[in-house]
């Protein structure tokens, strides 16, 4: 199952891509931001994302368990970048989209698609996974969801 649920929801984010390049020829919109400054963007925020989705997915296997809800960690997940976020995994999801929106050019993907993404992501986290989680692991889950933010660790 775990296969399945990943590769929907790579589809999910790919569809994403596909129709706010469309939109972007449909509605003529300019080439945002010019050559170079889109290479070197896309590069910091593809690498960047990846690599934290990569520590993510580390985190996870080291605690015997996916990403994935069908095939949880045994215990709740609060090393690597899990002690800065609740969703790093996200995080480094929404880099790459931005990433993806700077190398293509695309002010769809940049400013109403990665946009629109995050908030269905938001929206399925507070109606389906953060419940399900406080309930699976009780006040563990309480606490860490009151010191550690959604998405982007606190600077200060």
């Amino acid at each position: 199952m775990t296969p399945i649920v990943g590769l929907s929801y790579s589809l999910f984010a790919t569809l994403f891509v596909l129709v706010s390049l469309l939109i972007d020829g449909w509605l003529h919109f300019p080439e945002f931001p010019q050559a170079p400054a889109n290479v070197f963007l896309s590069i910091l925020f593809i690498t960047t994302g990846l690599l934290l989705v990569l520590w993510c997915i580390y985190n996870f296997v080291k605690m015997k368990g996916t990403p994935v809800p069908f095939n949880p960690p045994p215990r709740l997940v609060i090393s690597g970048p899990y002690a800065f976020s609740r969703n790093p995994m996200l995080s480094g999801i929404f880099l790459l989209l931005f990433g993806l929106g700077f190398a293509f050019q695309s002010p769809a993907l940049l400013f109403i698609f990665t946009p629109l993404f995050i908030l269905v992501n938001i929206l399925e986290l507070k109606a389906i996974e953060e419940p399900e989680l406080e309930m699976r692991l009780g006040n563990d889950y309480l606490d860490y969801k009151k010191r550690t933010p959604m998405f982007f660790p606190k600077l200060w």
